[in-house]
């Protein structure tokens, strides 16, 4: 079931996704949403960002090909770092190249986890038990802030470098999912979360352990192999592109890039 937060007309809320029409919803995302009789057409509908966390999770360097390509060593347990709610954007909002690192900003195609029940400690036989579905997510990341830094979260955490969408998918096989991100067109990465280092029932139990996971709670699960910054020559976000995550059994998430108008 592919689930849709929109806008239409002064409406705001959520639908599930029925080929181009959307079948408009009531109740609460977590607690079960029902059908109504109403039917929009989706090219009359505005997709928003389909959740607000109340906190956004992330790992790095959990596919093997990208940490080969890093030349860093893959991780024995997983790497955590957050970003800030404040950097939710939805489908085809733009990315904002900000003033303060506008020529090192990459991306990075990942598959986000969305929590859907409050869970503590719990095992990962029973993680996916708390999951409410899939979406599309880019990691977006500031190079210069992140390794000028040395710790992640100021590269990481600009308005606009979390867009996410353009469904939650709440049927999908986590651990068999192609992942690709493409550039104007072209293909930049293109990998499978077979390549995950830690697969999503890891991920959600060991952050299980760590901190209380709220409903709602975003967790993205770090990025394959093909990131802009270890190309050579290095490729970085540009005002006008077109950047796209598609996550087969999600769809694509298309976001176009601008300057901050400072």
């Amino acid at each position: 079931m592919k689930i849709v937060r929109f806008r239409h007309g002064d409406f705001v809320g959520y639908g599930f996704l029925e080929g181009d029409r959307i079948v408009e919803t009531e109740g609460d995302l977590f607690d079960g949403l029902k059908p109504t009789s109403l039917r929009i057409p989706l090219a009359e509908a505005l997709l928003l960002a389909p959740v607000d966390p109340p906190n956004i999770f992330c790992l790095g360097l959990n596919y093997r090909h990208h940490a080969a390509e890093t030349g860093i060593q893959a991780p024995d347990q997983p790497r955590l770092f957050l970003k800030t709610t404040t950097a939710i954007i939805g489908p085809e909002q733009s990315i904002v190249l900000p003033a303060m690192d506008r020529d090192t900003v990459d991306y990075e195609a990942e598959l986000a986890i969305v929590i859907g029940k409050q869970t503590k400690n719990v095992s990962e036989k029973n993680a996916l038990d708390y999951v409410l579905g899939y979406t599309c997510a880019n990691d977006v990341s500031a190079r210069s802030c992140q390794f000028s830094d040395k710790q992640w979260a100021r590269g990481k955490s600009f308005d606009t470098f979390c867009p996410i969408g353009p469904v939650i998918e709440t049927q999908l096989d986590p651990d068999n999912a192609p992942v690709r991100c493409r550039l104007n067109g072209k293909t930049m990465q293109d990998s499978n979360t077979s390549d995950m280092i830690f697969n999503c029932r890891a991920v959600v139990s060991y952050l299980s352990r760590c901190a209380t996971l709220l409903p709602g709670t975003l967790i993205l699960t770090g990025t394959p192999s093909g990131v802009g910054f270890v190309r050579k020559p290095p490729v970085y976000l540009r005002p006008s592109d077109i950047v796209e995550v598609e996550i087969e059994g999600i769809g694509i998430l298309t976001n176009p890039v601008e300057a901050e108008r400072t």
